[in-house]
C-alpha cells in the first residue's frame, strides 16, 4: 500500500533545456515558446525474443518429472518456482491425460519456403541500407511471416507455413522507410510492416496468390523517443518502440503513456495504432485512438503528416483516422505524437471475491456509473479463479498452510460462497492520493452491496502481474497435446451475461459435434468497462491428441463462438482486430456500401497494392494454404 517513490513521483523541479523551460507534471507554471527537448538515446536492449513461441527466449513453462511445472528464467513473479497444481488442474479441466510423459515434441524449425530473388531490387536497397539491415535468413523470414494465433504457432512447430516473406528489412529512420517504399514500388515488390508480431488475427500470413517478392519491414530498430514536451504533455515516438521500452524511457522523465495491453512487453506503438488497440488501464488513460494526437505515415501516394499538433481540431476528413485499425493495408506508420500523463503519485492494488459472475457484472455496472472507476478492474469467472489458484507455488511451512486453510474457511463457510461459482475482481488504483482514496472507498462500498468480500492487495497485484506470465502457457499446452487461443468482444451491459452463457453452451455443443476428446476448455473475464457496455475476453481450447486436424478443429470452434457472439449482440472484435480470421464476418457488421468505400479508399491510396497484407477484407477472400480459407 506504500506510495511510489523516486522515478514514480513526477519530476520535482523545472529544468532548463533548449529554447524553453520544461516543467514536471506537478508544477503550476507554464513556460512559453518551444518546450520540447530530445532525450538521450538509451543503449539497445540485450533481451532475446523467442523465434518459436511467445516471449523471451529464456522464459518458458516446463513440466518436471514429478508433475510440477516450472517457468524458467527470473523475469516474472512466478518464475523459477515449482507450480505443483498447474498440469493436474489442466488435465482435470480437459478430462485428458496431460502430463510429463505425454509430450507432443515440437519440430522447429519447419520446412521453410525458398526465398524469391530479385538482384536489381537488392542492389537498389543496398544503395541506402547497410548490409546488417537486410536478411534472407530462413528463420528470420519465417518469424516475420506469422503472428501468434494458435494455428500459426502450431504450424511452425508441427507442420509448416506455405508462404513467408522473401526478405526482411530493418529501417532505422523515417527517410529510409520512404526510400524503401519508393524502391519496392519501382521494382514491383510487396511490402508488409512488422511490429512485434503479437497479433492473433493472422494479419501477417501471406496469401498464396501473392506472386511478387515480399519484403517484411521490421520496424523495431526505429524505437527512439524523438522529443518530449513535459509542459504540454506530449511525446513524439518512433513506431517500432515496444511497450516495455517506451514505458521505461518515459518513466525516466516522470511520465507514462498509460497504454498497457497484455502484449505490452513485445507489441509496438505502430502495431497498437494499426490494430486500434486497447490496454488494461484504458479506464484511466483511454484507448489508443484517445492517446494518439498525430502520426507520420509513408504510403504509396506520399507521406501523411501534419506540421503541428493541437488539443483538438475540426479540419474536415482527417487522413490520420484511416490508419487506426488499418492492419498494414495503407502504409507504414513511422512516428506518432502521443499524450503523456504524470506517473501516478499512488498505485495500489486490490481484489474482491463475489458470490458469482452475475454479481461481479452488476458490480461493474454500478461502478461505471459512480465516477470512481479505477485504472484497471477485471472480473474473472470461476474457471479463471481456479486457474489463478493452480498457478500458485507450493505452500511451505505450517504458518503458510494454516493461513491458506483459514482463508478457505472464511470464504466458503463464513461467507457461504460456493467455490465452484464465485468470481474474483482484480483492481489497480492509480492517481493522486485523493483520487485513489475516493476510488477505493467507493469501489469497496459498491462491492459490498453486491456481496463482495475484500481479497487483499497482494492477490490483486499478483492477478494483474500474472497477465504477462500466463501468456507463455498457451505454448506449454501445445507441447502436451492441447490447443488453445483467446478472443474477445464488447457487448452492451444488458446482454453481457446472456452472451457469455450462450457462447459457453455453443462451444460445448460444437466440441461434442466434432467428437473431440475430453472436455472443452472455456473461460472468460470482464475487462474494460464503458458507459454503454463491457468487454469480455475468452479463452478456448481442447485436448488434440488423435485429432486429424487440430488447427482446423479449433478454427471451427472459434468460428462457432464468433457466430454466437454476433447473434447475442456482441462486436466482431474489441481490440484484436480483423486480420484474416474474421474477414468472412464483415458483411454482418458493415453494409455493402461501407465495405465498398473501404475498398475504394484502398484503391486510391495504394492502387498497385504495394501494401499487400490483404487484411480486413479490403482485397476480398484470399487462400492462405492449399486447402484452407481464413476462418
Amino acid at each position: 500500500m506504500a506510495d511510489k517513490s523516486g522515478l514514480l513521483h513526477r519530476l520535482g523541479n523545472a529544468v532548463q533545456s533548449g529554447t524553453g523551460e520544461r516543467l514536471d507534471g506537478k508544477s503550476s507554471t507554464v513556460s512559453s515558446g518551444d518546450t520540447r527537448f530530445t532525450p538521450p538515446v538509451s543503449p539497445a536492449s540485450q533481451d532475446v525474443e523467442s523465434l518459436e513461441g511467445w516471449g523471451f527466449e529464456d522464459t518458458r513453462f516446463v513440466v518436471q518429472p514429478d508433475g510440477s511445472t516450472l517457468l524458467t528464467g527470473t523475469r516474472y513473479n512466478i518464475s523459477n518456482v515449482a507450480l505443483p497444481e498447474l498440469m493436474p488442474w489442466f488435465a482435470a479441466k480437459l478430462a485428458s491425460p496431460l502430463g510429463y510423459d505425454n509430450r507432443n515434441e515440437p519440430h522447429y524449425p519447419p520446412q521453410i519456403p525458398e526465398a524469391k530473388k530479385d538482384p536489381a531490387l537488392l542492389t537498389a536497397l543496398r544503395g541506402f541500407l547497410k548490409e546488417d539491415q537486410l536478411t534472407d535468413d530462413p528463420k528470420q523470414r519465417l518469424r516475420r511471416g506469422h503472428g501468434h494465433t494458435g494455428g500459426e504457432i502450431w504450424a511452425i512447430r508441427y507442420t509448416k507455413l506455405d508462404r513467408v516473406p522473401d526478405l526482411v528489412v530493418f529501417p532505422r529512420g523515417h527517410d529510409e522507410v520512404v526510400k524503401l517504399v519508393e524502391t519496392a514500388t519501382k521494382h514491383g515488390a510487396c511490402v508488409i510492416p512488422f511490429g512485434g508480431g503479437t497479433n492473433v488475427t493472422e494479419a501477417l500470413r501471406i496469401p498464396l496468390s501473392e506472386a511478387r517478392l515480399v519484403i517484411a519491414v521490421d520496424m523495431r530498430q526505429m524505437n527512439r523517443v524523438l522529443w518530449i514536451d513535459t509542459v504540454n504533455r506530449m511525446a513524439c515516438i518512433e513506431a517500432g518502440a515496444t511497450g516495455r521500452h517506451l514505458m521505461s524511457e518515459l518513466a525516466k522523465f516522470g511520465f507514462t503513456m498509460g497504454h498497457e495491453p497484455d502484449s505490452l512487453e513485445f507489441s509496438t506503438l505502430g502495431g497498437w495504432i494499426a490494430t486500434n488497440a486497447s490496454g488494461m488501464k484504458k479506464n484511466r488513460y483511454g484507448n489508443i485512438e484517445d492517446l494518439v494526437l498525430d502520426m507520420r505515415v509513408v504510403t504509396a501516394q506520399g507521406i501523411v503528416e501534419r506540421p503541428r499538433q493541437a488539443p483538438r481540431e475540426s479540419v474536415g476528413v482527417n487522413p490520420r483516422q484511416y490508419m487506426f485499425g488499418s492492419e498494414g493495408n495503407f502504409g507504414i506508420i513511422t512516428t506518432a505524437v502521443v499524450k503523456l500523463f504524470p506517473l501516478p503519485e499512488v498505485q495500489r492494488y486490490g481484489s474482491v471475491i463475489f458470490p458469482d459472475l452475475a454479481e461481479g457484472l452488476a458490480f461493474l455496472y454500478e461502478l461505471q456509473q459512480s465516477g470512481a472507476v479505477p485504472a484497471s478492474v477485471r472480473v474473472m469467472d470461476n474457471t479463471q479463479f481456479h486457474f489463478g489458484q493452480a498457478l500458485k507455488p507450493a505452500k511451505h511451512g505450517l504458518a503458510a498452510k494454516l493461513k491458506s486453510e483459514l482463508e478457505k474457511v472464511v470464504v466458503t463457510k463464513l461467507k457461504g460462497f460456493d467455490p465452484y461459482k464465485l468470481a474474483v475482481a482484480t483492481i489497480v488504483f492509480e492517481g493522486s492520493r485523493e483520487e485513489v482514496d475516493f476510488q477505493e472507498k467507493t469501489l469497496y462500498r459498491i462491492a459490498a452491496a453486491h456481496g463482495g468480500m475484500k481479497g487483499g492487495g497482494a492477490n490483486g497485484e499478483r492477478g494483474y502481474q500474472l497477465t504477462f506470465g500466463i501468456a507463455y502457457i498457451r505454448d506449454l499446452t501445445f507441447e502436451h497435446w492441447a490447443i488453445a487461443e483467446s478472443f474477445e468482444t464488447s457487448v452492451p451491459w444488458s446482454r453481457a451475461l446472456e452472451l457469455y452463457e450462450r457462447v459457453q453452451r455453443r462451444v460445448e455443443k460444437e466440441h461434442a459435434a466434432l467428437k473431440l476428446p475430453g472436455k472443452v476448455f472455456f473461460t472468460g473475464r470482464l475487462t474494460q468497462v464503458y458507459q454503454t457496455g463491457v468487454v469480455i475476453y475468452f479463452y478456448l481450447g481442447f485436448y488434440a491428441k488423435g485429432v486429424e486436424d487440430p488447427v482446423g478443429a479449433y478454427a471451427a470452434l472459434e468460428h462457432a463462438a464468433r457466430e454466437e457472439i454476433l447473434a447475442a449482440g456482441g462486436s466482431l472484435s474489441h481490440h484484436h482486430g480483423v486480420g484474416k480470421i474474421r474477414r468472412d464476418f464483415l458483411p454482418e457488421v458493415y453494409s455493402e456500401g461501407a465495405l465498398a468505400l473501404n475498398r475504394k479508399v484502398k484503391a486510391a491510396i495504394d492502387p498497385e497494392n504495394v501494401f499487400g497484407a490483404s487484411n480486413s477484407g479490403i482485397n476480398g477472400p484470399v487462400a492462405l494454404t492449399p486447402n484452407e480459407e481464413p476462418h
